[in-house]
């Protein structure tokens, strides 16, 4: 097979949802189609419980819920799926923003009871801003829904795009009967029981057919879907595919992710409208996947991955060209030539080293310490810069400060390595070093997330106290140096961990006061 080919046949996606509507399941299902695992776990906290494949730190399977983005990687039908699992928790939406920056199009779950939710919502504007297409999966008909009508035009209210069923529910709850699929005609009749053990097949039926129609799904059923159908028809969008592949209509699909019902169908319609991987900008120029030369670009850092060794992997989304083990690549940030080490691709927690791989494809690669989110890695013949991936301003502050004095380097190691990470950001009081740290976040959780792996990862414990800060700006080049600043007392000083300057703030009084008492003062949000 040609690189060509092979890139044509890749398709790299994010699922995304609110939390508990359904996104981790469905993923756990897609790999059971493409045999990736033999048997579909749940989200559940319990201990006895067969765990979700994407759900690999113990943190996760003792709260139920996705903490962390996972890749996973399989084959299904001639295509190579790449799946971005993110976490659906508002506290965790620095991480699924970074991953959506990965990833070419996007399947956004929504719980057929609760409707779109506010986490949704944020999601939905950062795929709408990179312009990917969007495929929606109406989850959980097998339990109580609202009105599919409403579900559809809430979408399209709160969205501003247009929609288009491809299938449409019979009924929910426990008078689901299945779906309808619009284009081929058919009836795919839901069974509570098969619980994905075989695949479901389809009944082809004309809805004019009452008889036989009546037969499957009840004359009560049967007269309904009609008229719904009927009136589908008349007011839906029409199907545009360059509009799909353009973000400005998602095809809809009911289903029930729990009951592995409707989901294989969704899968190979997907794949069939997804697009293979898209191109990337780089400066002015637009760097076409197909591309002969590799570029690739860092948009996660994970630390101790593997237990046993400790290590930390650096993802890659390679957007051009063909990789291949052992060649030395060009890393932009750093000036110089490096080997990518141990290249892998990557099934949540487990890895499997490769010799090549190709564009839309994620990769890990061993990191010593020299990736930060954003890097560049391309060929050194044609060097290219893609734009950086931002960081979010943290609107939580505590201080934290270590306790046993012995442990001071594993304080430190796990300090650091969270924060290169990303998502944990760690700030010093100057001329204090790692005594006392400063530690920003974007949500409350991740707090608890720190605590754990700092526990469990690098056997650390620490005080922490809850500080009044919400705000914080870079204090820019030119101005005072802080050390003479006129600041209030609900205002500090603080510095990051490449010695940058940063004041953070009660309110926006304090920004106010702070620059009306330093006349040369001048600060800068966060990604300006």
């Amino acid at each position: 097979m040609t690189t060509q080919e092979q890139i044509q046949r890749r398709r790299t996606f994010a699922i995304i949802s609110h939390p508990d509507a359904g996104k981790t399941t469905l993923t756990e299902k897609f790999l059971l189609y493409g045999g990736a695992i033999q048997s579909a776990g749940t989200v559940k906290g319990k201990a006895s419980d067969r765990h979700a494949t994407s759900d690999w730190m113990d943190l996760e399977k003792q709260r139920g819920i996705s903490i962390t983005s996972s890749v996973m990687q399989f084959e299904y039908e001639g295509f190579c799926i790449n799946i971005l699992d993110t976490p659906g928790h508002q506290d965790f939406s620095e991480d699924t923003y970074r991953t959506l920056m990965a990833a070419d199009s996007a399947v956004m779950v929504i719980d057929a009871a609760k409707g779109i939710e506010p986490q949704t919502r944020k999601l939905f504007r950062v795929c709408a801003m990179r312009g990917i297409p969007i495929f929606t999966f109406i989850n959980k008909l097998d339990r109580e829904a609202r009105d599919p009508f409403d579900l559809i035009d809430e979408l399209e209210k709160e969205f501003g795009i247009g929609t288009y069923p491809m299938n449409w529910p019979i009924g929910c709850g426990r008078d689901f009967k299945g779906v309808y699929d619009r284009e081929k005609r058919r009836i795919l009749a839901f069974d509570e029981f098969h619980a994905g053990r075989r695949k479901i097949e389809s009944i082809d039926v004309e809805l004019s057919d009452t008889e036989k129609l009546d037969e499957l799904i009840g004359e009560r059923a049967r007269a309904e879907l009609c008229e719904q159908v009927e009136l589908l028809d008349a007011a839906s969008f029409d199907f545009d595919m360059e509009k799909v592949r353009t973000g400005k209509l998602s095809p809809v699909f009911f289903g029930s992710a729990l009951n592995n019902f409707g989901v294989e169908a969704f899968l190979e319609q997907f794949l069939k409208m997804t697009s293979a991987p898209l191109s990337h900008k780089a400066g002015e120029r637009e760097i076409s996947p197909f591309d002969t030369h590799f570029s690739a670009f860092v948009f996660k850092i994970q630390a101790n991955m593997n237990k046993m060794h400790r290590d930390r992997i650096a993802f890659l989304r390679i957007c051009s060209g063909k990789f291949e083990r052992g060649d030395e690549y060009y890393h932009m940030r750093q000036g110089k030539s490096i080997k990518l080490a141990q290249p892998q691709q990557l099934m949540a927690q487990e890895r499997e080293i490769i010799d090549e791989a190709y564009a839309g494809d994620i990769i890990g690669v061993f990191d010593p310490g020299i990736f930060s989110i954003g890097d560049t890695v391309c060929d050194a013949s044609d060097k290219v810069q893609f734009e950086g991936i931002p960081t979010f301003a943290p609107e939580h502050f505590a201080e934290v400060e270590q306790i046993d004095s012995m442990k001071r380097k594993q304080f430190q190691k796990g300090m650091e390595q969270i924060a290169e990470e990303g998502a944990i950001q760690i700030f010093f009081l100057p001329d204090a070093g790692y005594e006392r740290v400063i530690v920003g976040v974007v949500g409350m959780l991740q707090y608890e997330v720190l605590e754990h792996r700092m526990k469990t990862e690098y056997g650390v414990t620490y005080r922490q106290r809850p500080l009044r800060y919400q705000l914080i700006r870079y204090v820019e080049d030119g101005s005072p140096d802080p050390k003479t600043l006129r600041l209030s007392r609900d205002t500090m000083w603080i510095k990051d961990v490449k010695g940058n300057d940063l004041l953070i703030f009660e309110s926006e009084f304090d920004i106010r006061w702070a620059l009306e008492n330093n006349k040369e003062l001048k600060l800068r949000e966060f990604n300006k």
